[in-house]
């Protein structure tokens, strides 16, 4: 069985040599730009360069995260890192957004493409799709059970799953509460962790009903590992040297078959304590927040941990030829494996005492210290009688050493190609705002459905609320089937989805990537969901060659991008609706106060509530605020058709919703003229 490999996360270079020393296979980092942990200290570009060097010294790999989605106005500045990082030897880019992921290709053809979680991939069919799109790895939803993984894992793409660290409360990639909430924007790099302040069912102050504990697979790794996982993930890019060294050391430990120190584990770090996740699919007893004695076990513990990497970790053999004979200058051979390097020096001495033998050499020689060599052979080719310094073979021992670690680093670092592409986008002034505007309209039940059918061009009706009534008074062809966001049994899901195509009802809202391969393989026309997270015009342009008929554009975008979006497919935008905080597999009210007093929301620290809306398979946390965009809906130019998304509407007020008037509740303009805070751009060039 091929043991799987250790993924450490890196946010500073101290981090990365904690790591490394500790016993990553991989490490994970981000730059100063376009990772999603702007808050971590990164790395410049420069450092990029001494990071590679650093992993490959030791025969490991280095990923770099481009994982938020970016604007067409970075796309420039998004190929000149692209290169800089290929050029100085990353290993493999992780990546969220399409249309980022087109443009690292076209600057590097060859590049190695990880698929981030928050993708939201979560079935074999969305992993299938990647595989045949050429990516080499996928990091699925961290919500899946371990059924759901080793299907994934069967797909022939490499499979990499976190084990340790923090537990975000919504599923990676669909979480807009910190954008909605505060202007920072999770999928832009800038989460603020709204979700760990006080939430709660019943109102009850200091409550925090979006925190989970920390995930740790750790005990059990040895029977996850039998499950052919490429990669094990630890999770804290923002975390200190201690955790992650003693993280990747206790997880080493318990792939060589030992007891991982699970208390030395809680004590640098957890939140009460420590939970299997999903991966048991058990969802219990897994909420959780940071304690008082959990940082006091951390001081306590952190001097201890310091001597995990205090120290060059041994990884390589290194073996000694010398030649001292008279008329030649003292030689000396390095070699490690099928790498050598020769350095020569002075020319030796007569021997007054003793002269130069094995004996002498391979005590000089073993004195490795502070690099990544073990003494190997020693043999020595001499005519005897002769000597040379112990001085000088430590001089040379030392040059040949740090000439055999540059060889290696040589030998591990990737060539890549790298082209001088520079994006270009068509000139392209978008047309105003059609009038009327065609309306598309979310239905969550069959009630709304039929009180929306009449106003909107499209309905899209989720799965679970198409009624015979329904499809005896609509035209089906105007029907969009929603199927769950987050699909816990695909071939139910996959069989459903066929029987409604054999009742006419062939269009699809793809909400992920999992959705879009599952109408391609069932023949479905396939809509985009603004929960694609479509950005740029490179992204939609990508959305046209997997074959969709038309998008809506991420409601994190300001209008003023919307609008410069390239159509090169129609584009919608949401107009209308509580727009979703959060997906989750965890209800938050189910775990407060129990399903039977369920108070259908939660009130935040400011007394605002947030509709729950319940699924059974997952729960979705909507904004306080509803959106409504009919009084500026000019704004929006170049856009097809609006989407109104409906939550707990009757038919009255759906018929109110479609039309465009004004509800009776609180609205907002969502981030379509404030956007978005970009914290990491006060770093760019």
């Amino acid at each position: 069985m091929k043991r799987p490999e250790i993924l450490a996360p890196a946010g500073s270079m101290e981090t990365l040599t904690a790591a490394l020393r500790s016993g990553a296979d991989a490490v994970y980092i981000g730059g100063k730009n376009f990772s999603a942990r702007s808050s971590a200290s990164n790395f410049t570009d420069e450092e990029l360069a001494e990071a590679s060097d650093l992993c490959h010294k030791y025969g490991a790999k280095l990923y770099l995260a481009v994982n938020t989605i970016i604007s067409d106005d970075e796309a420039a500045d998004l190929c000149r890192f692209i290169r800089i990082s290929a050029k100085a030897g990353v290993d493999a880019y992780i990546v969220q957004d399409w249309g980022a992921a087109e443009l690292i290709r076209r600057c590097v053809p060859d590049a190695v493409l990880h698929a981030s979680t928050q993708m939201s991939v979560h079935t074999a069919a969305g992993a299938e799709m990647l595989r045949d799109l050429g990516w080499e790895r996928v990091v699925p939803a961290r919500e899946l059970n371990r059924d759901t993984i080793r299907r994934i894992r069967s797909c022939g793409i490499e499979t990499e799953i976190f084990v340790h660290g923090a537990l975000c409360m919504s599923v990676s990639g669909q979480c807009y509460m910190s954008a909605l909430m505060g202007g920072r924007s999770a999928n832009r790099g800038c989460c603020g962790q709204a979700c760990r302040l006080p939430f709660s069912a019943d109102g009850t102050p200091g409550k925090a009903s979006l925190s989970l504990k920390d995930l740790s697979l750790i005990p059990e790794i040895a029977s996850v590992a039998e499950d052919g996982i490429d990669s094990l993930k630890i999770e804290g890019r923002m975390k200190r040297p201690e955790y992650v060294a003693s993280a990747v050391n206790e997880l080493k430990k318990a792939l060589d078959g030992e007891t991982p120190d699970m208390q030395l584990l809680r004590g640098i770090f957890s939140r009460s304590g420590f939970t299997d996740g999903y991966f048991s699919g058990k969802r219990r007893d897994m909420f959780g927040v940071r304690e008082k004695e959990d940082v006091t076990a951390a001081k306590e513990l952190i001097p201890k941990i310091h001597e995990l990497y205090r120290f060059e970790r041994k990884v390589s053999e290194i073996s000694f030829h010398a030649v001292i004979r008279e008329d030649m200058p003292f030689s000396l051979t390095a070699s490690c494996g099928e790498d050598s390097v020769t350095v020569t020096g002075e020319m030796p001495q007569k021997a007054i005492n003793r002269p130069a033998d094995e004996d002498f050499l391979a005590k000089q020689l073993s004195k490795l210290g502070d690099t990544i060599f073990t003494p190997g052979k020693v043999s020595l080719d001499t005519t005897g009688g002769l000597t040379v310094p112990a001085g000088k073979i430590n001089e040379l021992r030392r040059i040949a050493a740090e000439k055999l670690t540059q060889l290696i680093i040589k030998k591990n670092t990737p060539s890549k190609t790298v082209t001088d592409y520079s994006p270009q986008l068509p000139v392209y002034s978008p047309e105003d705002v059609p009038c009327p505007l065609p309306v598309r309209t979310y239905c969550r039940t069959a009630q709304q459905a039929a009180a929306a059918a009449e106003l909107s061009e499209f309905i899209i009706v989720e799965e679970k609320a198409v009624t015979d009534e329904l499809l005896g008074s609509v035209d089906r062809k105007r029907i969009i089937i929603s199927p769950p966001r987050f699909i816990t049994d695909e071939d139910k899901t996959i069989k459903k989805l066929s029987e409604l195509k054999a009742l006419g009802l062939d269009r699809i809202f793809c909400h992920t990537p999992d959705h879009i391969a599952i109408g391609k393989k069932l023949g479905m026309k396939l809509h985009g969901s603004a929960t694609l997270n479509i950005f740029n015009s490179f992204s939609a342009e990508k959305m046209k060659q997997l074959g969709l008929e038309d998008i809506v554009c991420s409601f994190e975008a300001k209008a003023s991008q919307i609008n410069g979006i390239f159509p090169y497919v129609p584009a919608g935008a949401v107009i209308y609706g509580r727009l979703p905080l959060m997906l989750t597999r965890n209800c938050p009210i189910r775990n407060e106060v129990g399903c039977s007093r369920c108070t259908g929301s939660l009130t935040d620290r400011t007394g605002r509530k947030l509709p729950v809306m319940c699924s059974v398979e997952y729960v979705e946390i909507l904004n306080s605020d509803t959106l409504y965009m009919a009084d500026k809906i000019n704004s929006l130019k170049g856009i097809s058709f609006g989407i109104v998304m409906l939550s707990d509407e009757n038919e009255e007020e759906t018929k109110a919703a479609v039309s465009g008037i004004r509800p009776d509740r609180s609205v907002t303009h969502g981030l379509y003229f404030r956007g978005v805070t970009d914290s990491y751009k006060n770093d760019r060039s």
